[in-house]
């Protein structure tokens, strides 16, 4: 089975590191970017299977890089992570065209089944 290579995406070090320690423990493959328009070239160029997405980040948000991401891969799973979980953020998550919406701090077992679950990969047990 072909390794599954994840795309985060944050403006910050510490959740940066933390995230690819998390993936990489699970077995996935990580590639970074540190705000919106990099994401948006890292996923044209590295073609990611997913892409975990800060909301709040320098040179475009995460909503804005969602909806650029969108326009040329439709398919492609987003997850937005937040501090703030409110209603309206989580409503406008979905109007980007996110797949799923995390608040930070990191869950562990939550963040990796939320993974598993939009790649259908039953290998990621959140252990």
């Amino acid at each position: 089975m072909t390794q599954k290579k994840i795309l985060a995406v944050d403006d910050a070090n510490t959740v940066l590191m933390m995230e690819q320690l998390i993936l990489r423990e699970a077995g996935y493959a990580v590639v970074t970017a540190r705000d919106g328009e990099e994401a948006i070239t890292k996923a044209r160029e590295e073609r990611p299977d997913l892409i975990v997405m800060d909301v709040v980040m320098p040179k475009l948000d995460g909503f804005q890089a969602c909806r650029r991401i969108r326009d040329e891969h439709p398919a492609l799973p987003i997850i937005m992570m937040t501090t703030k979980g409110t209603p309206v953020n989580r409503a406008a998550g979905q109007d980007a065209g996110c797949s799923a919406y995390l608040t930070k701090p990191i869950d562990r077992p939550a963040f990796l089944a939320q993974i598993a679950t939009l790649l259908g990969d039953g290998a990621a047990d959140g252990q």
